[in-house]
């Protein structure tokens, strides 16, 4: 019995230690394991140099751009008691450069029609960005850039347990998408009759596609760049591939300890089941390499929606490497896309 007990702590003791590799970025730092994990990940995206440039670039105008303009930053708490942290783009005195920027040129061309944009219509559209599995929001920038310049507000928020904001646990699109609800608020708080896009990558197209779901008539469209389709599918396949731990019992116990520690069923956290549900007109963009997450989950998506939808499936790329593969195809369709239901073609 004593020995029975032994091995029973053991077992739990090694599943809470397995959770954490997964779901606790500051633990997964601390693994030996962590840069072979981190290298394999590297390695499953497509190394072609036309998408490491193109990439490169698009982290430079973000970061450039989110450093020269003026962005207020901003908080919510989650019904759970933490907080998170976020940051605004497009309000009053966030859309210029200050001089001697790279930027200095466009935005002075661009100043007039901001201003008269300004003046014709008040409530720009919004659009959450939403970033992936142990990402951030600064890795939005880019994105943030492109939606800026195109005359809406943009609201980055951590995810939490990532980046600036508290957490014990990353949520993988289930407690992110309660944390969502406050975003929302937050701008319905600062703007009631607000029309707002979520635009979210990996995670936080999972994200975005539960919330889906929810009747909210705020919420216009959604873009999902490289969705899973259940997190239950998504945490057996990685720890399978990183650790090379069987899915039975495995995953089932690693299932119970996150029910009981951070508070969501793995089996329950589905975006394919979302969609079933969804009203709100979704564009599916996918990279046909990915191998994090297959582009046929991306298809399950689209099959399954019931709401108005679109599909990008991109040759050639990678893991959210669609805009690095087709940087100019990647941005006309989502505009085409918004042109429909998001009233920013009346503003400009």
């Amino acid at each position: 019995m004593i020995v029975l007990l032994v091995l029973f702590v053991l077992y739990w003791a090694g599943i809470y230690i397995l959770v954490s590799a997964v779901l606790v970025p500051s633990f997964m730092e601390k693994l030996s394991s962590f840069e072979r994990i981190a290298a394999q990940s590297y390695a499953e995206q497509v190394q072609e140099s036309e998408l490491q440039k193109n990439n490169a670039a698009m982290y430079l105008i973000g970061k450039h751009w989110a450093e020269t303009c003026d962005p207020e930053s901003v908080e919510v708490f989650s019904d759970d008691g933490y907080r998170l942290k976020g940051m605004i783009f497009g309000d009053e005195g966030a859309v210029g450069s200050e001089e001697g920027s790279a930027e200095e040129i466009q935005d002075k061309e661009n100043r007039d029609k901001e201003i008269d944009i300004e003046e014709r219509n008040d409530h720009r559209p919004w659009v959450i960005l939403l970033h992936g599995y142990t990402g951030s929001k600064e890795m939005m920038y880019p994105y943030a850039y492109w939606y800026v310049k195109h005359g809406y507000h943009v609201l980055t928020p951590d995810f939490r347990c990532q980046g600036e904001s508290e957490g014990d646990y990353i949520g993988l699109g289930a407690t992110d998408s309660k944390d969502l609800d406050k975003w929302i608020e937050l701008i319905l708080e600062r703007e009631p009759e607000a029309e707002i896009v979520l635009h979210g990558l990996s995670m936080g197209a999972s994200t975005a596609l539960i919330h889906s779901a929810k009747p909210d008539s705020h919420i216009k469209a959604v873009i999902s760049d490289c969705a899973f389709t259940d997190a239950y599918s998504m945490f057996r396949e990685k720890v399978w591939s990183w650790f090379h731990l069987p899915a039975f019992p495995v995953i089932d116990s690693a299932r119970l300890m996150i029910r009981l520690r951070a508070g969501y069923d793995l089996k329950e956290t589905s975006p394919l089941n979302a969609v079933e549900k969804s009203h709100v007109p979704t564009l599916f963009i996918h990279g046909r390499e990915d191998r994090m997450i297959p582009f046929n989950m991306c298809r399950q998506l689209y099959d399954a929606a019931a709401c108005d939808k679109e599909i990008m499936i991109v040759d050639g790329a990678g893991h959210a490497q669609a805009v690095d593969r087709d940087p100019i195809g990647y941005w006309i369709t989502i505009e085409h896309f918004l042109e429909k239901y998001v009233g920013l073609s009346d503003v400009l």
